[in-house]
């Protein structure tokens, strides 16, 4: 499971010209997963989320989590994390989780992050979005599980 994470003071998903979720200040989590991907690391994954320090202390250190400063998230779907690049000019996705499991596993992701933190959006599974953003630093984040 990958998760691309970009601090934010704003962002937005929209789809078919309509808003689907916006958030202020917190995190865009570009959310991609692979063909050997579990619930297991969906459970490490929202753990490893809701306690990665990226956000800056009193005294200008990233000591701080999303949860300690009530951020909000902004959680999108992308296959294209899971792409292949080492070789050609033209990406693989032979390691990307089947649509049917990723889906399950967005779902899932999404589910159960919510139950312990509420402050959450999401984009849309398989659809064609459109996100903004202002990263804030910039600081982003690839995390895997």
């Amino acid at each position: 499971m990958i998760c691309l994470i970009q601090r934010v003071t704003q962002g937005s998903v929209t789809v078919q010209q309509k808003t689907i979720g916006s958030i202020q200040t917190g995190l865009v989590v570009l959310v991609g997963f692979q063909a050997n991907d579990t619930l297991t690391n969906v459970t490490k994954m929202i753990h490893k989320l809701l306690h990665y320090r990226v956000f800056p202390d009193e005294q200008g250190k990233m000591n701080l989590n999303i949860q300690q400063i009530q951020g909000e998230l902004l959680l999108i779907p992308q296959f294209t994390l899971a792409a292949n690049t080492q070789s050609g000019l033209r990406p693989s996705f032979s390691s990307a989780a089947p649509p049917s499991l990723a889906e399950t596993l967005f779902t899932e992701f999404t589910t159960r992050i919510q139950t312990q933190y509420p402050s959450i959006q999401t984009g849309e599974f398989a659809a064609d979005m459109q996100v903004t953003l202002t990263n804030n630093g910039p600081v982003t984040f690839w995390l895997e599980t």
